[in-house]
């Protein structure tokens, strides 16, 4: 497969895009849906809950760090994750003007 050819699109395009991507995985929405009902959560608790390997999980907590949608704060050994609520707003808006904005005059 190609690479994709970002620069022909808007930022918007790419943003969303990657933001997308990084959500299309059933992990990473079991792993916000735990975080998101939790005061306070640590890894280990997270790949007991969802019943995948310490580093999958870790990996998957990367992927989601990389577009900022969770922030994790470090207290010795064990590393406590949250939704940044920020991003999480700015991705919702992202979104719904996506939807808002698409012309939806097809067959």
């Amino acid at each position: 497969m190609g690479t994709t050819k970002t620069q022909i699109f808007t930022a918007e395009q790419n943003e969303l895009a990657i933001i997308l991507k990084v959500l299309a995985n059933p992990a990473r929405i079991a792993i916000l849906q735990y975080i998101s009902n939790q005061s306070a959560c640590i890894c280990n608790d997270i790949v007991e809950e969802i019943g995948l390997a310490q580093p999958t999980i870790s990996q998957h907590l990367k992927e989601l760090k990389s577009i900022n949608l969770i922030e994790g704060e470090i207290s010795g050994k064990r590393v406590c994750y949250c939704i940044n609520q920020k991003k999480w707003q700015e991705i919702l808006a992202l979104i719904n003007d996506f939807f808002y904005k698409t012309n939806l005059n097809c067959c």
